[in-house]
């Protein structure tokens, strides 16, 4: 039976071809969904928002976007409508259901999914009050979601031999041109085999944090932060480091985040 829901929606998703395949399945599941429009950056939708939120009655919003963390979205407007949250990780569940986030999709989203979705909404807007359906679906989505399983060490070579380092010895993974450095806690230097882009996705986003195109942190091995020259902050490490590491101004918002344990 085709549904008949009526709604309007701002897709947020900075990849055009999701976007895209997004808003197909939209009108396959009801020819009276229309998109009103489809942002790729946080500028661009907090803008949006802040002048046409009363225009949608949904947003679907990925969470990790061209120029940031969709979260920081709602540091700067008050989003009143629900929100579906779409990612290829599963890392940000909690956090996506401390906002408006009343269902969470994993990257690639398929039709079945996402009417699994929109019947959530359906029925929460007919049968439950807004919590009661919300706390429901937190656990319910949390308990399907597949883990992901970090990288938990790294080999290096120191000469003729070779070590295992764990990742809670790693005090700085630094990056000089094509070669990639691990500097341990006990500021031991070693070049490993791979880009700062890769490890992004083997290693916790809880524990490192990519602060610019040179540096990854571990929040076990960060001394002090200082509030740095146009509006940026200078990360004061504590391993032995004789080069400043500073986080770029459009990462300081995302690492405030991390920093408070919010990512």
């Amino acid at each position: 039976m085709t549904s008949i829901l009526t709604m309007r929606v701002l897709i947020v998703e900075d990849e055009v071809p999701a976007a895209e395949k997004l808003e197909r399945y939209l009108q396959k599941y009801s020819t009276g969904i229309s998109v009103i429009a489809k942002i790729a950056s946080v500028k661009e939708a907090v803008a949006w928002l802040q002048s046409r939120q009363n225009e949608i009655d949904l947003i679907f919003m990925d969470i990790q976007l061209l120029d940031g963390i969709s979260f920081t979205i709602f540091q700067q407007v008050e989003i009143e409508k629900p929100v579906i949250f779409i990612t290829a990780y599963n890392e940000f569940a909690l956090d996506a259901f401390k906002v408006k986030g009343i269902d969470y999709l994993l990257k690639p989203v398929s039709f079945n999914d996402l009417s699994l979705s929109l019947q959530k909404l359906e029925q929460l807007r007919t049968q439950l009050t807004w919590r009661e359906e919300k706390l429901k679906m937190v656990k319910e989505t949390l308990a399907t979601l597949p883990s992901k399983n970090y990288k938990s060490r790294f080999m290096v070579k120191l000469g003729d031999h070779i070590r295992s380092i764990t990742v809670d010895q790693i005090g700085l993974l630094f990056a000089d041109g094509r070669d990639v450095y691990l500097i341990t806690n006990e500021n031991k230097k070693f070049i490993i085999d791979y880009t700062l882009e890769s490890l992004e996705e083997l290693i916790d986003p809880k524990l490192f944090f990519r602060a610019n195109r040179s540096y990854i942190l571990n929040i076990q091995f960060i001394q002090d932060v200082v509030v740095y020259s146009n509006s940026r902050l200078k990360i004061i490490p504590t391993v032995k480091w004789d080069q400043e590491v500073i986080v770029s101004r459009e990462k300081v918002a995302e690492f405030k985040l991390w920093f408070d344990g919010a990512r």
